[in-house]
């Protein structure tokens, strides 16, 4: 049984999936295997059943992942007998789309962009569903449920459609598209008080363990033959969890005990910033991820 918050949040949400899947022709569901990505494919199973979820799934695999996120993710994709698309950054790179970053802090995390926008060009896509929360970060907290995208996939945060009384306006011309928000509202608390209340399993790096770790620059950082050390830094072994999933390059550790999701809800009521603080990508400029996402980012 959810308690009140929750089940309107979950309502609310399969309310969006269901418009979506009434508006438009060819949605995908960006799925990532991260804790966000996965409660939006619960509740896309939960919103068609006792059919299938009528979206293909669709990963931009950077090649840079955790190894668990990835086995997570083709392990829920069968469970839920969800079609599972995924399309790589190292084929964009190959085929001269994008240009890789070298050095000790190079990342691919802002090339998905074009594989994404490529992606969406092939499938014929006309909507893509996402995990995105507007509590996490400045540039999320702009978007609208249906967040409108121009014929080359860019974002304008300050010339976007009214959304009143829960009626969203999907109209576009050919070659647009939108991003569509169905956990808009939702917070992290949110989201682990409805993976306890659904008994919904997530990757175990979510989870407090052992792990050998850098800091760099205040953000702890997986060991990985991806991330040659810089002068200064050193391996230690600690006590650490994952708030967020991405790209092993910009994913930061917190140091934690929390190994139960009722130590996790506990933990995350006295955090004081966002998770997305540990992610090394949207600490590259003030306004990094606003910068990607005008430019499509997710």
């Amino acid at each position: 049984m959810l308690e009140p918050a929750l089940a309107t949040l979950e309502s609310e949400a399969i309310y969006v999936l269901r418009e979506t899947f009434g508006q438009f022709e060819r949605p995908v569901l960006l799925f990532s295997g991260g804790k966000d990505s996965i409660v939006l494919a619960h509740l896309a199973a939960r919103a068609f059943a006792p059919a299938r979820i009528p979206f293909k799934l669709l990963h931009i695999d950077t090649g840079h992942n955790f190894e668990e996120t990835l086995t997570f993710r083709d392990n829920l994709a069968r469970e839920l007998r969800a079609d599972l698309l995924v399309r790589y950054v190292e084929e964009s790179i190959q085929a001269g789309r994008v240009t890789e970053e070298h050095g000790p802090e190079g990342t691919r995390n802002a090339l998905q962009t074009r594989t994404l926008l490529d992606a969406l060009e092939e499938l014929r896509a006309d909507a893509a569903l996402g995990g995105a929360r507007r509590d996490e970060e400045k540039a999320r907290a702009k978007e609208r449920f249906f967040s409108h995208r121009d014929r080359y996939g860019q974002w304008d945060p300050k010339n976007q459609r009214p959304e009143l009384w829960n009626l969203y306006n999907g109209r576009k011309t050919p070659g647009e598209h939108f991003r569509i928000f169905p956990l808009s509202n939702w917070t992290e608390l949110d989201i682990w008080s409805y993976v306890k209340a659904r008994r919904i399993a997530l990757p175990s790096l979510y989870f407090a363990h052992e792990r050998r770790v850098f800091n760099r620059r205040g953000t702890w950082l997986a060991e990985s033959e991806l991330l040659p050390l810089l002068p200064g830094e050193k391996i230690e072994t600690h006590q650490v969890r994952f708030r967020t999933m991405g790209d092993i390059t910009v994913t930061g550790a917190v140091f934690s005990d929390a190994s139960s999701l009722d130590a996790i809800i506990e933990e995350v009521r006295t955090f004081r910033v966002t998770e997305r603080s540990g992610r090394g990508d949207d600490k590259r400029s003030e306004a990094a991820m606003e910068d990607r996402k005008r430019a499509g980012y997710f």
